[in-house]
């Protein structure tokens, strides 16, 4: 799904903020064995000791389950990884 971006996206910079997040989160999600092609994948701003962004991976057919999400929280200013949470 590799596309050019256009200026006006390369210019934005929390859309690049955003991106560099989602590329840490997905590699670290893919190595604890998360099929990131086959999760819904919601992404939150948070600010608490500084701003993050929180990805949380479920299951899209989530009706009727409970538990198995696992969230990444990344930091916004240099995609380091902040903390990885599993659900039960």
């Amino acid at each position: 799904m590799a596309a050019p971006l256009s200026a006006e996206v390369l210019q934005d910079e929390l859309a690049i903020s955003v991106a560099r997040v989602l590329t840490a989160a997905n590699k670290r999600a893919r190595e604890l064995g998360m099929d990131v092609s086959r999760s819904l994948i919601t992404v939150s701003q948070a600010v608490d000791n500084g701003t993050y962004w929180r990805v949380n991976y479920g299951p899209r057919d989530y009706i009727g389950r409970r538990g198995g999400d696992l969230i990444i929280e990344v930091d916004a200013g240099d995609a380091s990884i902040k903390r990885v949470l599993r659900g039960q």
